[in-house]
């Protein structure tokens, strides 16, 4: 907590006086979403099509950061609907494998591909933005959350730093005071919009204020919804063995 607390302080700091640096900024982000000790938690996707919830699943997020990059490696754990308890989802650098018990096998997946409603495979592992793109600033721009709350943001405009990323473009809304994310548009490599994102419900988990849910909104169709929903934050031991593809069949929660 402290890492990430100072972290925040020092890019403030850095700001006060200064145009803010894009990259900076962006590490500061990704300080508020993600933990800075391995960690585990609850993320709940719910689907909705015209304002009916059409799909759900929720899934166990166990993440650690690798000490040499820092890149975060996550194993995801299906827990719910009954269809899909116990397959897996391993993300190690920037390759992603799925493992379903009932075969044994364990298959190399794109972080691109959906997951459910627009939520892809490559949102619901931990992901540092600032080691997988280049920011730059944008611009200061006046905007809305996802609570129709005003704020006054700065926009970054992140360009992929490989072609294995989940997404070829992103603008991202970042708060000026807090540096807490507002909102994001995720693009192809065409140039069209995927989808807009909105991080709300701030809540303080394991020391610091958090998005604990995420709004997707369709990129063509905005009656096409899918919610992210996080909880149930705790700091945990993770084996490194957790983390290895030839593991997966062996695999038991604790």
């Amino acid at each position: 907590m402290l890492k990430t607390l100072t972290a925040i302080a020092a890019f403030i700091a850095t700001t006060a006086y200064a145009a803010p640096n894009a990259q900076q900024l962006l590490a500061a982000t990704d300080a508020i979403r993600n933990p800075d000790k391995p960690f585990s938690l609850t993320t709940t996707l719910i689907e909705y099509r015209n304002g009916k919830q059409t799909d759900a699943n929720t899934l166990a997020v166990y993440s650690k950061a690798d000490k040499v990059g820092g890149e975060f490696r996550s194993l995801i754990r299906f827990v719910a609907p009954a269809r899909d308890a116990g397959k897996l989802m391993l993300k190690s650098g920037n390759d992603l494998w799925f493992f379903d018990p009932s075969t044994k096998a364990s298959i190399r997946i794109s972080p691109q591909q959906r997951l459910l409603g627009q939520a892809a495979n490559g949102d619901v592992v931990t992901v540092n933005l600032a080691k997988d793109y280049h920011a730059e600033l944008d611009g200061e721009e006046d905007v809305q959350d996802g609570e129709r709350q005003p704020h006054h943001a700065y926009k970054l405009a992140l360009a992929a730093a490989s072609a294995d990323v989940t997404y070829h473009k992103i603008e991202m809304w970042v708060d000026a005071k807090s540096t807490w994310p507002i909102k994001a548009k995720f693009y192809a490599e065409s140039g069209r919009l995927l989808k807009t994102a909105y991080y709300r419900r701030f809540e303080t988990q394991l020391g610091v204020t958090r998005p604990t849910e995420t709004v997707i909104i369709d990129g063509l169709d905005p009656n096409w919804v899918t919610v992210m929903r996080f909880a149930d934050y705790g700091y945990r031991d993770i084996p490194d063995s957790w983390m290895q593809r030839d593991y997966l069949p062996r695999f038991k929660p604790e």
